[in-house]
C-alpha cells in the first residue's frame, strides 16, 4: 500500500475501531478460552501430552494457546479451546473487515490450486450436476473450477457475509449463510458433490460436520476433503513457524487414518487419498516471514494500545528489508528443490481423500 490516501484511510479505520477493542482486552485475553479438556474429543482417550505451544503470529492479536496431542489416536486440537467470544474476537478483522483486501487476493489468486482441486473429481464423476462447497469464504474456488466443470451448479455455504458477496458478484449460483450442520437436514441429498477445503480445521465439532455432509450429499456422490497434515514432518521441523499451525483459527488436526476411519463408520467408501497433489510450496517461505514479523516491530492495529512511531515504523522496515534475501531463498527451496520431492520426504502439508456416499 503506497498510495498515502490509501494509507490515511487505513489509520482512519484502526483508529476507529482502537476503542472497541480496548474495551475488549480490558480484562485482558483470558475470557476467550474455555475449559481444559481431560480428554481427546476424537477418540475419548485421557493420554494427552502438550504438542505446541504458540501465540497469534499472524495478526498478533493478544493470547497463549496450547496444542495437545492423543497418544491413542493421535489427533491433535486446540486445548483449551476458544470460546464463542474468542472466536469472534480472533476471527474478526482476518477475514473480513481490515483483512477482506489482503485475504481476497491471496485467495483470489489461487486459480491454478482451485482447478487442481475441482480435478480431483474427475476420474470419479466427470460431469456432476450440483457442487456445495462448504467453507467457501467469498467463493473463488467456485469461480476457477467453473473452468474444469463448465455444466456443474456451483453453491457455497459459510457463516460469514462472504458468501452473500459470492453470490452477487457470480462466482456462486446459491449461497447458503449459517452453520454446516443446521443447514445440513434442508439440503438433504440435494448435491452430487459436496466439498470441504481448509474447512474441518476451522470447526468446532469435525464430527458434526462429517455427519452433516453425509446428509446432504446423495448416494452415489461423493465428498472431497482437503485439510493439513498432522505428520507432515514439516509440523515437526518448523515448530511454531509451520503456517498451518495457523493458530488460534485451527482447532482440530485431524490424522489421515483417524480421517478415514470415520468416513468409513458413516457410510463412505474412500476412493482416493493424495499428498503431493494438495501440497502447497510455501513452507519456508511462511516460516521465515513468520519469523521476521514477530522480530519486527509491529505494524499498526487496532488491538494495540497505540500506533507505533516513526522509529518503530523504521525499525520493522529495516528489518524486513534485511530479510528479503531469505525470504527469496526459503522461495526457491520451496517451489524447486522440496516441492517434486515433498511425498517422497514426507513433507507435504496437506493431504486430500475423495470418498464416495454408498
Amino acid at each position: 500500500m503506497s498510495d498515502p490516501s490509501e494509507k490515511r484511510a487505513k489509520a482512519e479505520r484502526v483508529a476507529a475501531l482502537r476503542p472497541a477493542y480496548r474495551a475488549d482486552l480490558a480484562t485482558g485475553p483470558a475470557r476467550f478460552l474455555g475449559a481444559r479438556r481431560a480428554t481427546c474429543p476424537w477418540c475419548g482417550s485421557g493420554r494427552l501430552s502438550e504438542r505446541l505451544r504458540t501465540t497469534d503470529l499472524l495478526q498478533h492479536k493478544p493470547g497463549r494457546f496450547t496444542l495437545d496431542r492423543c497418544a491413542d489416536c493421535g489427533h491433535i486440537f486446540q486445548n483449551p479451546r476458544l470460546t464463542e467470544a474468542g472466536l469472534e474476537f480472533y476471527y474478526r478483522d482476518f477475514y473480513d473487515g481490515l483483512g477482506e483486501q489482503r485475504m481476497s487476493g491471496t485467495f483470489g489468486g489461487r486459480g491454478a490450486m482451485y482447478e487442481g482441486r475441482a480435478r480431483a473429481l474427475l476420474p470419479y464423476d466427470p460431469a456432476p450436476k450440483t457442487w456445495l462447497d462448504v467453507g467457501t469464504g467469498h467463493g473463488h474456488f467456485c469461480a476457477s473450477a467453473r473452468g474444469v466443470l463448465p455444466g456443474t451448479s456451483f453453491d457455497g455455504l459459510d457463516f460469514t457475509d462472504g458468501v452473500e458477496l459470492a453470490a452477487r458478484e457470480g462466482r456462486i449460483d446459491q449461497a447458503h449463510r449459517g452453520a454446516f450442520p443446521d443447514l445440513a437436514p434442508e439440503l438433504t441429498a440435494r448435491y452430487d458433490v459436496v466439498s470441504m477445503f481448509h474447512y474441518l480445521e476451522h470447526s468446532t465439532d469435525p464430527d458434526r460436520e462429517l455427519r452433516a455432509a453425509h446428509e446432504a450429499v446423495r448416494p452415489g456422490g461423493h465428498l472431497l476433503i482437503e485439510v493439513p497434515d498432522p505428520d507432515s514432518r514439516y509440523a515437526r521441523l518448523l515448530g511454531r513457524w509451520w503456517l498451518p499451525w495457523l493458530q488460534p483459527q485451527h482447532l482440530h488436526f485431524i490424522p489421515v487414518g483417524n480421517l478415514r476411519r470415520r468416513l468409513t463408520e458413516l457410510g463412505f467408501t474412500v476412493l482416493a487419498e493424495q499428498h503431493a497433489e494438495p501440497h502447497d510450496p510455501v513452507d519456508l517461505l511462511a516460516a521465515v516471514w513468520l519469523a521476521l514479523d514477530h522480530a519486527a516491530p509491529r505494524e499498526d492495529a487496532p488491538w494495540l494500545p497505540e500506533p507505533p512511531g516513526p522509529l518503530r515504523r523504521a525499525l520493522r522496515g529495516a528489518l524486513l528489508l534485511a530479510g528479503v534475501p531469505a525470504l527469496l531463498t526459503a522461495t526457491l527451496l520451496d517451489r524447486l528443490a522440496i516441492r517434486p520431492l515433498a511425498q517422497r520426504l514426507h513433507l507435504a502439508n496437506a493431504y486430500r481423500l475423495v470418498a464416495r456416499r454408498e
